[in-house]
């Protein structure tokens, strides 16, 4: 049975308000920071526990905070990124949902060891409720004297407001998300200068994703030697998975970091097996920008260890045989799936959300999707195949952000590891024309 750290109070009636929160122990992580450990003690214990970032990049998070820059006079900001957009991930959504006050307890911690004294919470703008639930937990953490002046006697201030994103996929860029805090359109920077040094106003800056914010509240309660006892290696601690696609028991699963994948799929703790009885086909491990992978790679390595749920496992065989936990949006795909028109909608996705700002990016996915699009619709020729494999390629690291990444890493390895299946549409066009799901009317804009 995985140990609980974020989900473990997650079903208590009433968890969402302060009352009940603080009942079963929460704000204690506040308590000890602020009257025991002080800034320094707190990302002391986040170095110690390993903990990564837990919105896809994977970074270590003590790291991080310590890239800080701390120039007298000149305010330091916290900025939570919760626009979580990436096809297939819903965890943010729903630690926000059921149980607000542990990211509200975490901004307190990570700000208080930051030295920032205004926070930020960007919420995704179709998050209503989302941003309602953590407007109600911030004003009961104020009125209980854990937010505003002189929190718990101590001196020490912090305000924490709740942003709302606009719907764009780019604002989950750290840079394009401060731009959009500022007022402009959410186009990435260029780096350098990293947040680090001059990010929100141009002022010192860390922004991290809503579970690697909440994680700090059990690594301060427990401790950051605690923590780092649980996972695999470099990978410690607990992970949040939002399972999809054709899976017995979709839904958000917190794992010990170094489950092998095949127990996450088919043990009734969690995944329960690919629904309907059939054959696991392919796995998209860590949301829509991360290399797919078919069932016998993300079972096992390509040397056939056991492929386990951790940064360095998914990653073995590079992107030749392997994947990216990113994250941890797991899409489980069934023998009757076709691979091809799932490629096509997810660069449908990344076309429409490119922010346009660099060319590969902008015409590259574009490409992409109408390449894909007449694959799927019959319209295919034998040279589609190497032609979105070369787009792929002068796309990948040519753009500011990654997003251009996260667009050519899907197509590149659902060619490289389903080839036979892009060869059949075009080879069979009648047959693959027939099983084009209503999309003539998309016909017209994609030809256009």
């Amino acid at each position: 049975m995985t140990r609980q750290l974020l989900l473990e109070h997650i079903n208590v009636p009433g968890i969402n308000t302060f009352e009940v929160y603080r009942r079963m122990g929460g704000y204690s992580a506040v308590e000890k920071a602020i009257k025991t450990m002080g800034p320094e003690g707190v990302l002391e214990e986040v170095k110690t526990s390993g903990l990564r970032g837990r919105g896809g990049a994977g970074f270590p998070t003590g790291m991080k905070w310590s890239f800080l820059a701390k120039p007298e006079g000149v305010p330091r900001y916290l900025v939570c990124n919760a626009d979580e957009s990436e096809p297939g991930t819903f965890k943010d959504r729903y630690l926000m949902t059921y149980i607000p006050h542990l990211l509200i307890e975490g901004m307190i911690v990570s700000s208080f060891a930051l030295g920032a004294h205004t926070s930020y919470i960007y919420v995704r703008g179709e998050m209503m409720q989302q941003i309602r639930i953590l407007e109600q937990a911030i004003a009961e953490a104020k009125a209980n004297g854990f937010l505003g002046k002189n929190i718990l006697g101590s001196g020490y201030d912090l305000e924490v407001y709740v942003h709302p994103g606009a719907g764009a996929y780019i604002c989950g860029e750290e840079t394009a998300l401060l731009e959009s805090l500022e007022g402009k359109r959410g186009n990435p920077r260029i780096k350098p200068p990293f947040p680090a040094v001059s990010g929100l106003y141009n002022c010192p800056t860390v922004v991290n994703n809503v579970e690697t914010i909440a994680a700090t509240v059990s690594i301060i309660n427990d401790g950051g030697a605690e923590y780092a006892k649980i996972g695999i290696g470099r990978s410690t601690g607990t992970k949040l998975i939002s399972a999809g696609g054709n899976l017995n028991k979709p839904g958000v699963y917190e794992i010990e970091l170094g489950l092998p994948v095949e127990e996450f799929i088919y043990s009734d703790e969690y995944c329960g097996g690919i629904a309907n009885g059939k054959q696991l086909k392919a796995v998209v491990a860590g949301g829509s920008s991360v290399p797919i992978l078919p069932a016998n790679l993300i079972l096992k390595t390509i040397e056939g260890a056991p492929r386990l749920m951790s940064y360095e496992s998914l990653a073995e065989g590079g992107f030749v045989s392997g994947t990216m936990l990113g994250s941890g949006g797991f899409i489980a795909f069934d023998e009757d799936q076709c691979i091809v028109r799932n490629t096509w909608n997810f660069t449908r996705f990344y076309h429409h959300e490119s922010c346009g700002q660099c060319s590969p990016c902008r015409e590259g996915t574009g490409w992409m999707e109408k390449v894909l699009f007449s694959i799927e619709n019959g319209q295919g020729r034998s040279s589609d195949m190497d032609l979105l494999v070369n787009v792929a390629k002068n796309i990948e690291g040519n753009t500011i952000c990654p997003l251009g990444d996260a667009a050519a890493w899907p197509v590149a390895s659902a060619i490289r590891h389903f080839r036979d299946e892009f060869e059949w549409h075009v080879n069979n066009p009648v047959e693959s024309q027939s099983r084009n799901y209503g999309l003539a009317n998309y016909a017209i804009m994609a030809n256009s």
